[in-house]
């Protein structure tokens, strides 16, 4: 009976050792399963196109740091990059490339005020942006020797971009600005429109239609149009062919609204802009032709060819119209709200202007006394 015995239980032992062996097995290739799936993921994520990734967090509106996965911008400290270098310049661009966009309608819209100084009108577009955190972002260029002093509680306090570079109008020095703010935007992933305003420049509508209308937008807002004559065409330099034919050549406004597609070709071009900074100087006045012609080339099917920032230029000098505390009434912010007619996503609209200027600082209390009642901002 010991032989039968010790063989069963030789049996028994063997049968555990294959069954333990099979346990190690199975969970030996699941182990290299996960890790395999694991790594192709993160290959892929890190090998996408540009802003074609996996939905990603919003993140909030002001403070730093911007977190993108496991690697921090400092999003205040971020703003002090120039690019008044092409090294500079590459390294924001470089910095940008590759970062996920924030799909869905929780992305921000990215407020860029290119400014000669102080804000005047600060207190108005505090009002507009009160209670709406989490949805737009600020970004400001002035001049070099100007110290921004906003108060510790503004929403623009820390939004400042130093610049070395000296603007002036009509030179490629104010489209080196807007590249300049656009790169710096553009680091933040959550920001999905990209809007350009001047320090003189008001809301006419409340946070939320303005927000609306722009993230529901399938259309750009970059001011783009033939004109014949010494204010179009004859601004044209024919040394910029074979690049810029002068059939492609076009004018328009410079404040533009644009989406993350938009905004980083623009940044990152290498074509256009290289011959407005060699070829467009006085009397060229670079930022009425620079984005109104590249725009024309390479976005027309997506452009509306309109700006969303309403100008009198009924006076038809050099300069438009500017509103001071006599002119500031609910007439006008209505006729500039409803005075109009224009195409939004395909159907006929009459808010065509969500912005206007040129309104000056005496204009302040003004505006703040009627904005409840036109705006709804309380």
């Amino acid at each position: 009976m010991a032989e039968p015995t010790a063989k069963v239980l030789q049996g028994v032992q063997f049968h555990q050792l294959s069954s333990l062996i099979s346990h190690f097995l199975v969970f030996g290739l699941g182990l290299v399963i996960g890790i395999t799936f694991n790594f192709s993921i993160r290959g892929r994520l890190v090998s996408s196109s540009n802003f074609e990734l996996i939905q990603w967090p919003v993140t909030a509106p002001q403070p730093p740091p911007v977190v993108v996965g496991m690697r921090e911008f400092r999003s205040s400290k971020s703003l002090g990059k120039e690019m008044s270098s092409s090294s500079e310049g590459d390294e924001l661009v470089h910095r940008m490339r590759g970062l996920p966009a924030v799909k869905g309608s929780r992305g921000k819209v990215a407020f860029m005020f290119l400014t000669r100084g102080d804000l005047p009108l600060r207190p108005f577009w505090e009002r507009f942006f009160n209670g709406n955190e989490g949805l737009y972002s600020i970004y400001v260029h002035s001049r070099p020797s100007f110290n921004a002093t906003f108060p510790l509680n503004s929403v623009f306090y820390g939004r400042n971009i130093p610049s070395k570079v000296v603007v002036e109008w009509g030179q490629p020095s104010m489209i080196e600005a807007e590249r300049r703010l656009l790169a710096n935007a553009l680091l933040d992933i959550s920001n999905q429109r990209f809007l350009l305003l001047s320090e003189s420049c008001i809301p006419v509508f409340n946070f939320t239609t303005v927000y609306t209308y722009l993230m529901g937008s399938a259309q750009i807002f970059v001011d783009s149009y033939d004109l014949p004559g010494r204010l179009g065409r004859n601004r044209y330099r024919s040394e910029m062919q074979p690049t810029i034919l002068e059939t492609q050549w076009r004018k328009g406004s410079q404040w533009f609204e644009m989406d993350r597609r938009t905004a980083t070709e623009v940044v990152e071009d290498r074509k256009y802009f290289p011959v407005f900074q060699k070829y467009c100087h006085p009397g060229c006045i670079s930022d009425e032709h620079y984005l109104a012609t590249m725009v024309s080339i390479e976005f027309g099917e997506r452009n509306s060819n309109r700006t969303l920032t309403w100008t009198d230029w009924s006076k038809h000098g050099p300069h438009p119209t500017g509103f001071g505390s006599e002119n500031v009434t609910v007439g006008l912010l209505e006729r500039i709200r409803d005075g109009s007619t224009c195409e939004y996503n395909g159907e006929r609209s009459r808010i065509c202007y969500l912005f206007a200027r040129k309104f000056m600082g005496s204009a302040l209390n003004g505006l703040m006394e009627i904005a409840s009642q036109v705006m709804f901002i309380h």
